[in-house]
């Protein structure tokens, strides 16, 4: 005999509720954020992560059975073999959306269009001008920026989809010397930090929620 004491059913249902509120806490955290890099989602996202391991740990240890998710660990990423101390840094940010209303966004790319105090280029058709998705979203995100898209995305009928930020080490560069192909050669290998949002992790966690009801 070991002398280690083994699990018990109690501490599974323990871990359990565990888990369920710390779903609770991220949703709440989500539901309050502010901006994509929010520390306190990603707290509540580290705790879940936690306290899922914990229960599938239990579960098997004393029913031999296992869970049917699993949450990312946002830790489990390409090994980093950039600088330690990197001279400058190159922030990537990929948000994908899916028109879900055309008629909502022209009308309000005519409405920013026509309300912009210092129009652009695209801003200077005039409200009649704009009649194709692609003039609407170019008006759009003349007028705002990135991020007031990405909080009203609803109300300017698109919705929002996967959703991915880098922070990489490179070389520093002289002005205009990558602008004409900003994306390229980013080595995954001198990614500092990243995070992704996905409705495919919602989906785990509302199966893991269903799961513990």
């Amino acid at each position: 005999m070991t002398g280690v004491a083994q699990p018990t059913p109690e501490q599974v249902r323990a871990a359990a509720e565990a888990l369920k509120s710390a779903v609770d806490r991220h949703l709440a955290a989500v539901e309050r954020r502010q901006g994509e890099s929010d520390p306190a989602v990603f707290a509540a996202y580290d705790e879940l992560a936690a306290a899922a391991e914990a229960y599938d740990e239990l579960l098997y240890d004393v029913y031999d059975e296992v869970t049917p998710f699993e949450v990312p660990d946002r830790s489990e990423a390409e090994e980093y073999l950039g600088p330690e101390n990197p001279e400058a840094i190159s922030v990537l940010i990929r948000r994908d959306y899916v028109v879900k209303d055309a008629l909502t966004l022209l009308d309000h790319a005519r409405r920013a269009d026509a309300d912009s105090d210092e129009p652009g280029e695209l801003g200077e058709l005039g409200g009649d001008g704009i009649e194709t998705t692609s003039t609407a979203l170019a008006v759009l995100f003349d007028v705002y920026d990135p991020d007031e898209i990405a909080q009203r995305a609803d109300e300017l009928g698109l919705e929002s989809g996967d959703s991915s930020l880098w922070v990489a080490a490179v070389e520093p560069a002289e002005p205009g010397e990558w602008l004409d192909a900003p994306f390229d050669d980013i080595d995954p290998q001198a990614v500092i930090y990243r995070f992704e949002t996905s409705t495919a992790y919602e989906d785990d966690l509302e199966a893991l929620e269903e799961d513990l009801r």
